[in-house]
């Protein structure tokens, strides 16, 4: 099975088309002000017009208030909405779109309870636990993802064009997602990682 590859994070034309000329499955938006990643919807509408057909528009929001993201749903074509923060199947339903739901991974978090209690999600995002909000950069244990998963897999925390492959191998995700791990500073994207990485995915499947 081919792994989908979501690159996040996007804030530049050239790193749209530049993924999208990887082979990029999904390019994420981050709608979360904090972040050194966010756009504002205006200026995702912008970037997202280069997307050509059949590559998933994602946005991703932390705790939004719900006008906010219907808001973001207006201004461009969002595919698929991803969520991060405390959001409960009821918030993350009610926009009438598919979503990813994120998880934190550390011990002691139950992700068969936590993937149940979406049961409509469309799949399981797996990020590492840090302060704040997204992995940091952050590879987690991968031996505390269980394997009866009830849900669809997307792993993220940490990948880069040198360990995705392993993380292909090893954990089976449908697929990966992928920000600071193709980056030359933060919300600028390095093409070469890009390209780097989408080749050590598919060199995994390959193996597989």
């Amino acid at each position: 099975m081919k792994t989908r590859i979501k690159i996040c994070g996007l804030t530049r034309e050239e790193d749209v088309d530049a993924a999208v000329a990887a082979g990029a499955d999904a390019i994420g938006f981050v709608f979360y002000p904090p972040s050194p990643r966010y756009v504002a919807p205006q200026r995702a509408a912008e970037l997202a017009r280069r997307i050509p057909p059949f590559v998933d528009v994602v946005g991703l929001f932390v705790n939004e208030v719900p006008e906010v993201v219907r808001a973001a749903c207006e201004a461009l074509p969002i595919n698929v909405l991803q969520f991060h923060g405390d959001e409960d199947a009821a918030y993350c339903r009610q926009f009438a779109r598919p979503y990813l739901r994120a998880a934190r991974v550390r011990p002691g978090l139950d992700l068969v309870e936590f993937a149940g209690s979406f049961p409509d999600a469309r799949g399981l995002l797996l990020d590492a636990f840090v302060e704040g909000y997204g992995g940091g950069g952050h590879v987690f244990d991968w031996t505390l993802i269980p394997p009866d998963l009830p849900s669809y897999l997307v792993l993220s925390g940490g990948l880069t064009a040198d360990n995705v492959g392993d993380a292909v191998r090893r954990v089976r995700p449908v697929a990966v997602d992928v920000s600071s791990g193709v980056e030359a500073s933060k919300g600028t994207k390095d093409h070469s990682k890009i390209a780097a990485f989408v080749a050590a995915v598919r060199k995994a499947d390959e193996s597989i």
